[in-house]
């Protein structure tokens, strides 16, 4: 008790953090300047397309695009958290943070990164009324349904992230400012904490554990019976088809989920900086870049009203 009202009463020992980010090489850092600055760009623009066209095609206004409206919002939001500033730190000589800076990075980002994980199962569901439940789809998936979900899992996001950002801020911080990575993420802020973060790590991966093992055993559970009904379907076509409608929602649940299960379900004693500032790029960056390839490529839907945007298809 004595040592956590310590921590509570040195907290202000530490002011700002310095995010080290890469490499210290001004060479490395303008190409990696290039490199991210050509990625956040194209995500922002591939999300952005994603959401305009949706909105703009009324042929679109389906429960399975709301929902990818509101993921494609989702990554524009949090790689916007993190990217901008570490494109400042790649060519500026300071790469500070303050205290107050990085516990906003850390909470918005988290709350942000685990909407998006309670929006996959949501998206789960969504496939598996659609293949199981055709018929009554938009009986089932009605609007208010479909408002009262995506309300949902914003809530569910950011009650859950405050959690993990208050425990992880409030411990003591008396010595290192240094953050070996490239923005405030929980593990990464922990680790130079004056304390024993044994019991705040437990309560961590405690919120790990019902905000990421539970939304993929739901997942895995509709996708069982989605296995299920597409095997009933008896041409071959059928099946394809029923099955071309999740390929790309499994492609970028497992882009999303694994690496960032890794990183926060794994004990702080086996936190590697270097290791861990590469796999956080994967559901940062990574899946934000994917997520509209991999919708736009496998959807016919998208395809057609892009190309009605740009007039190569008449509009009635």
């Amino acid at each position: 008790m004595h040592a956590r009202s310590h921590g509570w009463q040195n907290q202000s020992w530490v002011s700002e953090f310095i995010l080290l980010g890469f490499s210290r090489d001004p060479t490395t850092n303008s190409i990696l300047f290039i490199v991210f600055l050509l990625i956040y760009l194209c995500s922002v623009l591939g999300n952005g397309l994603i959401i305009m066209l949706i909105c703009l095609d009324s042929q679109l206004h389906t429960p399975m695009y709301f929902f990818l409206c509101i993921l494609a919002l989702l990554d524009m939001c949090y790689v916007t958290t993190t990217m901008p500033q570490m494109l400042v730190h790649l060519l500026a000589h300071s790469q500070t943070i303050s205290f107050a800076g990085c516990w906003l990075q850390m909470y918005v980002f988290g709350s942000l990164a685990t909407t998006e994980c309670t929006l996959f199962v949501v998206m789960a569901y969504d496939r598996y009324v659609a293949i199981c439940y055709p018929l009554r789809y938009t009986v089932i998936l009605n609007w208010g349904l479909c408002t009262r979900l995506a309300a949902g899992t914003c809530v569910c996001g950011f009650l859950s992230a405050l959690l993990h950002s208050f425990f992880t801020m409030s411990l003591p911080y008396c010595g290192p400012n240094k953050v070996n990575h490239y923005f405030c993420e929980g593990p990464a802020v922990r680790s130079l904490a004056c304390m024993d973060t044994h019991i705040i790590e437990m309560v961590d991966q405690l919120l790990t554990v019902f905000m990421g093992i539970i939304p993929i055993s739901l997942i895995v559970a509709s996708y069982v019976h989605i296995a299920m009904a597409i095997m009933k379907i008896k041409s071959t076509q059928g099946r394809c088809k029923a099955f071309s409608t999740c390929a790309s929602h499994l492609t970028v649940v497992t882009l999303f989920y694994v690496p960032a299960t890794y990183i926060y379900i794994r004990p702080n004693s086996s936190y590697s900086p270097e290791r861990d500032k590469q796999i956080s790029l994967f559901y940062n960056a990574f899946t934000a870049l994917l997520n509209p390839m991999v919708y736009s490529l496998r959807n016919k839907d998208i395809k057609r009203a892009f190309l009605k945007l740009i007039g190569h298809v008449r509009v009635d």
